[in-house]
Protein backbone atom coordinates (compact mmCIF):
# COMPACT_ATOMS: atom_id res chain seq x y z
CA UNK A 1 0.00 0.00 0.00
CA UNK A 2 1.40 3.39 -1.01
CA UNK A 3 1.62 6.19 1.53
CA UNK A 4 -0.76 9.09 1.04
CA UNK A 5 1.12 12.37 0.61
CA UNK A 6 -0.37 15.74 1.56
CA UNK A 7 1.35 18.98 0.55
CA UNK A 8 0.95 21.88 2.98
CA UNK A 9 2.40 25.32 3.70
CA UNK A 10 3.01 27.12 6.96
CA UNK A 11 0.73 30.10 7.60
CA UNK A 12 1.01 33.11 9.89
CA UNK A 13 -2.33 34.73 9.10
CA UNK A 14 -4.55 33.34 11.87
CA UNK A 15 -8.09 33.90 13.11
CA UNK A 16 -11.61 33.39 11.80
CA UNK A 17 -11.27 36.07 9.15
CA UNK A 18 -8.09 34.51 7.80
CA UNK A 19 -9.68 31.05 7.74
CA UNK A 20 -12.68 32.45 5.87
CA UNK A 21 -10.41 34.02 3.25
CA UNK A 22 -8.56 30.74 2.82
CA UNK A 23 -11.77 28.83 2.19
CA UNK A 24 -12.94 31.39 -0.35
CA UNK A 25 -9.64 30.78 -2.16
CA UNK A 26 -10.25 26.99 -2.17
CA UNK A 27 -7.70 26.48 0.62
CA UNK A 28 -8.34 25.09 4.08
CA UNK A 29 -6.73 25.80 7.45
CA UNK A 30 -5.10 22.92 9.29
CA UNK A 31 -2.87 22.33 12.28
CA UNK A 32 -0.20 19.76 13.13
CA UNK A 33 0.95 19.08 16.70
CA UNK A 34 2.50 16.43 18.93
CA UNK A 35 5.88 14.69 19.28
CA UNK A 36 7.01 17.29 21.81
CA UNK A 37 7.07 20.08 19.22
CA UNK A 38 5.13 23.31 18.92
CA UNK A 39 1.88 23.25 16.98
CA UNK A 40 2.11 24.61 13.44
CA UNK A 41 -0.71 26.32 11.56
CA UNK A 42 -0.95 25.13 7.96
CA UNK A 43 -2.65 25.83 4.67
CA UNK A 44 -3.68 22.99 2.32
CA UNK A 45 -5.38 23.10 -1.06
CA UNK A 46 -8.95 21.89 -0.67
CA UNK A 47 -8.78 19.68 -3.77
CA UNK A 48 -5.77 17.81 -2.34
CA UNK A 49 -7.35 17.04 1.02
CA UNK A 50 -10.75 16.28 -0.49
CA UNK A 51 -9.30 13.73 -2.89
CA UNK A 52 -7.14 12.16 -0.17
CA UNK A 53 -10.02 11.78 2.32
CA UNK A 54 -12.01 9.73 -0.19
CA UNK A 55 -9.60 6.86 0.58
CA UNK A 56 -10.45 4.88 3.70
CA UNK A 57 -6.77 4.65 4.63
CA UNK A 58 -6.65 8.45 4.98
CA UNK A 59 -8.25 8.04 8.41
CA UNK A 60 -6.29 5.04 9.68
CA UNK A 61 -2.79 5.17 8.22
CA UNK A 62 0.38 7.15 8.74
CA UNK A 63 0.39 9.94 6.16
CA UNK A 64 3.31 11.85 4.71
CA UNK A 65 2.59 15.51 5.39
CA UNK A 66 5.00 17.60 3.31
CA UNK A 67 5.27 21.02 4.94
CA UNK A 68 7.12 23.43 2.66
CA UNK A 69 9.18 20.52 1.34
CA UNK A 70 9.84 18.87 4.72
CA UNK A 71 8.36 15.39 5.31
CA UNK A 72 6.47 14.72 8.54
CA UNK A 73 4.75 11.46 9.53
CA UNK A 74 1.26 12.15 10.86
CA UNK A 75 -2.16 10.64 11.44
CA UNK A 76 -5.51 12.43 11.19
CA UNK A 77 -6.92 13.28 14.61
CA UNK A 78 -9.93 15.35 13.59
CA UNK A 79 -11.61 16.58 10.42
CA UNK A 80 -14.34 19.19 10.31
CA UNK A 81 -16.84 19.27 7.43
CA UNK A 82 -19.35 21.78 6.21
CA UNK A 83 -22.81 20.86 7.57
CA UNK A 84 -24.34 20.39 4.10
CA UNK A 85 -21.81 21.27 1.39
CA UNK A 86 -19.16 18.77 0.17
CA UNK A 87 -16.45 20.85 1.81
CA UNK A 88 -13.69 20.15 4.30
CA UNK A 89 -13.40 23.01 6.81
CA UNK A 90 -10.39 22.10 8.98
CA UNK A 91 -8.04 19.18 9.67
CA UNK A 92 -6.01 18.34 12.78
CA UNK A 93 -2.91 16.20 12.28
CA UNK A 94 -0.87 14.48 14.99
CA UNK A 95 2.84 13.90 14.47
CA UNK A 96 3.95 10.32 15.00
CA UNK A 97 7.38 9.05 15.91
CA UNK A 98 8.67 5.55 15.24
CA UNK A 99 8.90 3.68 18.53
CA UNK A 100 6.24 5.80 20.25
CA UNK A 101 2.79 4.27 20.74
CA UNK A 102 -0.21 5.99 19.20
CA UNK A 103 -3.95 5.75 19.88
CA UNK A 104 -6.22 5.97 16.87
CA UNK A 105 -9.40 4.51 15.40
CA UNK A 106 -9.37 1.84 12.70
CA UNK A 107 -12.36 0.85 10.54
CA UNK A 108 -13.97 -2.59 10.83
CA UNK A 109 -14.66 -4.71 7.75
CA UNK A 110 -17.37 -7.29 8.33
CA UNK A 111 -17.06 -10.37 6.11
CA UNK A 112 -19.32 -13.35 5.32
CA UNK A 113 -22.44 -11.42 6.31
CA UNK A 114 -24.46 -13.40 3.77
CA UNK A 115 -24.20 -16.57 5.87
CA UNK A 116 -26.21 -15.43 8.94
CA UNK A 117 -28.66 -13.78 6.52
CA UNK A 118 -29.23 -17.06 4.70
CA UNK A 119 -29.96 -18.68 8.06
CA UNK A 120 -32.68 -16.10 8.75
CA UNK A 121 -30.70 -13.66 10.89
CA UNK A 122 -30.25 -9.90 10.60
CA UNK A 123 -26.66 -8.66 10.97
CA UNK A 124 -26.70 -5.53 13.14
CA UNK A 125 -23.54 -3.41 13.43
CA UNK A 126 -23.02 -1.60 16.75
CA UNK A 127 -19.62 -0.18 15.78
CA UNK A 128 -17.91 0.55 12.49
CA UNK A 129 -14.51 1.32 13.98
CA UNK A 130 -12.54 0.63 17.14
CA UNK A 131 -9.77 2.50 18.93
CA UNK A 132 -6.46 0.71 19.17
CA UNK A 133 -3.02 1.38 20.61
CA UNK A 134 0.07 0.38 18.63
CA UNK A 135 3.35 1.56 17.19
CA UNK A 136 3.10 3.43 13.87
CA UNK A 137 4.64 0.48 12.02
CA UNK A 138 1.90 -1.86 13.32
CA UNK A 139 -1.06 0.35 12.39
CA UNK A 140 -3.48 -1.66 10.19
CA UNK A 141 -5.54 -0.10 7.42
CA UNK A 142 -8.60 -1.98 8.70
CA UNK A 143 -9.57 -4.95 10.88
CA UNK A 144 -11.70 -7.83 9.64
CA UNK A 145 -14.56 -9.28 11.66
CA UNK A 146 -15.79 -12.65 10.38
CA UNK A 147 -19.46 -13.38 11.15
CA UNK A 148 -19.54 -16.75 9.38
CA UNK A 149 -21.28 -19.42 11.42
CA UNK A 150 -23.12 -17.02 13.70
CA UNK A 151 -26.78 -17.71 14.44
CA UNK A 152 -29.70 -15.65 15.71
CA UNK A 153 -28.85 -14.49 19.23
CA UNK A 154 -25.09 -14.66 18.70
CA UNK A 155 -22.83 -11.63 19.03
CA UNK A 156 -19.22 -10.58 18.57
CA UNK A 157 -17.65 -8.52 21.34
CA UNK A 158 -14.49 -6.45 21.33
CA UNK A 159 -12.63 -9.28 23.05
CA UNK A 160 -13.57 -11.59 20.16
CA UNK A 161 -11.93 -9.38 17.54
CA UNK A 162 -8.56 -10.64 16.36
CA UNK A 163 -6.20 -7.67 16.38
CA UNK A 164 -2.98 -7.60 14.36
CA UNK A 165 0.31 -8.27 16.11
CA UNK A 166 1.45 -5.31 18.17
CA UNK A 167 -2.04 -3.78 18.55
CA UNK A 168 -4.33 -3.69 21.59
CA UNK A 169 -7.83 -2.39 22.28
CA UNK A 170 -7.96 0.92 24.11
CA UNK A 171 -11.46 0.21 25.45
CA UNK A 172 -10.61 -3.27 26.78
CA UNK A 173 -7.65 -1.79 28.64
CA UNK A 174 -10.21 0.09 30.77
CA UNK A 175 -11.73 -3.13 32.09
CA UNK A 176 -14.03 -6.04 31.30
CA UNK A 177 -17.15 -3.87 31.54
CA UNK A 178 -15.98 -2.12 28.35
CA UNK A 179 -16.19 -5.34 26.35
CA UNK A 180 -19.14 -4.14 24.29
CA UNK A 181 -20.81 -5.97 21.40
CA UNK A 182 -19.81 -4.70 17.98
CA UNK A 183 -22.15 -6.90 15.95
CA UNK A 184 -25.18 -9.04 16.81
CA UNK A 185 -27.33 -11.45 14.83
CA UNK A 186 -30.90 -10.43 15.48
CA UNK A 187 -34.23 -12.06 14.80
CA UNK A 188 -36.04 -10.55 11.80
CA UNK A 189 -38.96 -8.25 12.51
CA UNK A 190 -42.08 -8.20 10.39
CA UNK A 191 -44.99 -10.39 9.35
CA UNK A 192 -42.87 -13.52 8.97
CA UNK A 193 -41.39 -13.17 12.44
CA UNK A 194 -44.81 -12.37 13.92
CA UNK A 195 -46.37 -15.45 12.27
CA UNK A 196 -43.55 -17.56 13.69
CA UNK A 197 -44.17 -16.09 17.13
CA UNK A 198 -47.90 -16.79 16.86
CA UNK A 199 -47.20 -20.38 15.86
CA UNK A 200 -44.89 -20.85 18.85
CA UNK A 201 -47.55 -19.37 21.16
CA UNK A 202 -50.19 -21.71 19.71
CA UNK A 203 -47.95 -24.72 20.30
CA UNK A 204 -47.44 -23.62 23.90
CA UNK A 205 -51.21 -23.26 24.45
CA UNK A 206 -51.81 -26.70 22.92
CA UNK A 207 -49.38 -28.22 25.36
Amino acid sequence: MSTIEISASLRNDLGKGASRRLRHAEQIPAVVYGAGKDAQALTIEHRIIYKAQEQESFYSQVLNLVIDGENTDVIVKDIQRHPFKPKIMHVDFLRVVAGQEIHTTVPLHFINEDQPAKAGGIVSHHANEIEIACLPKDLPEFIEVDVAGLKVGDSVHLSDVKLPAGASSVELAKGADHDSAIVTIDKPKGPAAEDEGDAEAAETDAE
